[in-house]
């Protein structure tokens, strides 16, 4: 394959892969909106700042990816590359958000929101310290974000007592998504992997978002 058939094969593959996150972003907006409406005035400060702090984290992974697949610029993408990778992180801690403060109480509360939100700034600092190594850390980073999605196990009880079998089944089936996506995520070719792995991201993040609107929110 020549270079030039090569580079605009590359090309297509990221307007597809800036396009398929994209409407991630649109469907966060609507998310958020929703979430706002059904629960201001109805529901606790604590639980409103939550779906907040959720919907927003939401938005910024599916908006950094946007862009980062957008960006064409070899420099411009590799410093992007950062946000992409970082908002990952804050996006698992923003899933959590909600869900913690509506099935724990007092101190155990606080410690899984404090060890949890820790975890992903020191996963932010890992990425700005790997900087332009990123592919050398791969697995590592993978393995991270999948420890991070399933220490739910940790307060799986409470979310026995607190929730519902369908809430439950909606967030477990979400991190069946984002594990199983993992596999299309660490495999670079054929280019089309990556639209794949941001189409398991996508359908997860529904399946959290529906569990937390439908069944969490009053």
């Amino acid at each position: 394959m020549s270079d030039i058939s090569l580079k605009n094969k590359n090309l297509i593959a990221e307007i597809f892969n800036s396009v398929s996150h994209g409407i991630g972003v649109i469907i966060g907006i609507v998310f958020l909106v929703l979430m706002i409406v059904k629960s201001v005035g109805v529901e606790s400060t604590a639980d409103v700042v939550s779906y907040i702090v959720y919907g927003s984290c939401f938005i910024l992974m599916f908006l950094t990816s946007t862009i980062y697949h957008a960006i064409q610029a070899p420099n411009l993408k590799k410093i992007f590359r950062i946000f992409d990778h970082s908002a990952i992180f804050f996006f698992i801690a923003g899933s959590y958000t909600p869900i913690v403060v509506h099935v724990l109480e007092g101190k155990a509360k606080i410690a899984f929101l404090v060890g949890i939100w820790s975890i992903a700034i020191l996963g932010f600092l890992f990425k700005i310290f790997t900087y332009g190594k990123y592919d050398r850390y791969t697995k590592l980073s993978v393995a991270i974000y999948v420890a991070m999605g399933w220490l739910s196990l940790l307060i799986i009880k409470p979310l026995i007592d607190r929730t519902s079998s369908i809430f439950l089944i909606l967030i477990v089936a979400g991190g069946v998504l984002y594990t199983a996506g993992t596999y299309f995520y660490k495999k670079k070719l054929p280019l089309y992997n990556h639209l794949i792995w941001h189409f398991f991201v996508l359908a997860a993040a529904i399946c959290h978002f529906v569990a937390i609107y439908q069944y969490l929110t009053v």
